[in-house]
């Protein structure tokens, strides 16, 4: 059901509402059913098997984010399992070039992996291209996060990949931030592009799930078999719900960037905020270089206030629509103190705020921000 009968390609805002359906037989479903087996009759050459080789369930959904990705799919059971599957393909003393101001978890994963001898990570500004480029010669992986989690850099995608695969690099994306609403890397010729599921594709804040897609057959199969044999496999509860969010995907981000970017406008405004992160802004040094690929500029932003990070924690506090909570892409927003992490990056301000804003109305919003602001 991805394509109408004229056989013309769907726009991403349809494929998000028809892609993984169950094939169109009379009175049959409309949409999939929750498959609760572990186990199977004897299969034949290309059946499950077991319970941690395959799902229905999951195949729906990796069937509607391969329509979005451009690539084949695969669920895991987070986005750090998605993660850490790709990482442990590499062979030893392989040498990984990943932002500096990554994601939190991946940067542990990957400081974790270089004190154990396993890796050689090589960290950089992603949005620095000279930088990168210049990092990339004996590079097994480049690891590219863009936007980046919490600083909004971004990396001039298109450039880097190119100049990657010129060297014959493995280059996997970090698409978390923007979706593949925003931006393709598969179609850039990276090998990869993961999802935190979680976030914005499930959006509702109440699953954990994980994707890796590729156009790459035997990359493919290499990564599946890291699943096979590493089991971290997606719960079927998880998958039907995020299949059931992504239903709304198209219609949530738009609502939310809107959002975004007028609360980020107004917070440039303001007298107690010092600085504002988010690509969707003219003023930010990383509008040029989004605007070049991006469709959109994503519903995150981060700003510094003016005083100290126990201000920033009382006005995290203070809120009484936003909750202060770690996670992003839902449908409510949610802020934090970003160093009330030990696992943040160094180079992240004390004082920044990280701002995933949802789909409420953006005057409430507003009001919510400018009052707790108001309270240091």
């Amino acid at each position: 059901m991805s394509t109408p009968k004229d056989s013309r390609p769907l726009n991403p805002a349809s494929l998000v509402v028809s892609a993984g359906r169950p094939a169109v037989t009379p009175d049959g479903e409309l949409n999939p059913s929750i498959s609760l087996n572990s186990t199977f009759h004897a299969p034949n050459a290309s059946g499950a098997g077991y319970g941690r080789y395959g799902n229905e369930t999951w195949s729906a959904l990796e069937e509607a984010i391969s329509a979005l990705e451009g690539g084949r799919t695969l669920l895991f059971g987070s986005g750090m399992a998605a993660i850490s599957a790709v990482f442990n393909m590499l062979p030893h003393g392989a040498v990984i070039t990943a932002s500096k101001n990554g994601y939190s978890g991946t940067m542990s994963l990957l400081k974790k992996l270089e004190s154990d001898g396993r890796v050689d990570v090589r960290y950089v500004d992603v949005s620095n291209t000279s930088e990168v480029l210049d990092s990339l010669p004996g590079t097994v992986l480049l690891w590219l996060e863009s936007p980046t989690n919490p600083a909004l850099e971004v990396a001039d995608l298109p450039t880097i990949i190119t100049a990657a695969k010129k060297l014959n690099c493995g280059v996997g994306v970090d698409n978390t931030f923007a979706t593949a609403l925003n931006q393709q890397p598969l179609s850039m010729g990276a090998d990869i592009s993961m999802n935190s599921v979680t976030k914005f594709l499930a959006g509702h804040s109440d699953v954990l799930l994980g994707s890796l897609s590729t156009s790459d057959g035997a990359l493919f199969t290499r990564l599946e078999d890291q699943r096979k044999l590493g089991g971290a496999i997606a719960g079927p509860f998880e998958a039907w719900l995020a299949l059931r969010g992504i239903r709304t995907l198209a219609i949530r981000l738009k609502q939310s960037q809107a959002n975004a970017l007028e609360i980020a406008t107004r917070l440039s405004k303001h007298p107690k905020v010092s600085k504002v992160r988010y690509p969707g802004l003219p003023s930010d040094p990383h509008h040029a270089t989004a605007k070049k690929f991006m469709k959109g500029f994503g519903a995150v932003l981060s700003f510094e206030i003016a005083g100290s990070a126990g201000d920033a924690d009382k006005v995290c506090s203070a809120s009484k629509l936003i909750s202060q909570a770690t996670s992003l892409g839902g449908v409510e927003s949610l802020w934090e103190r970003r160093h009330r992490w030990s696992a943040e990056s160094p180079s992240i301000p004390e004082n920044l705020i990280r701002l995933s804003v949802g789909i409420e109305d953006v005057e409430d919003l507003w009001a919510d921000i400018d009052s707790a602001l108001g309270y240091y």
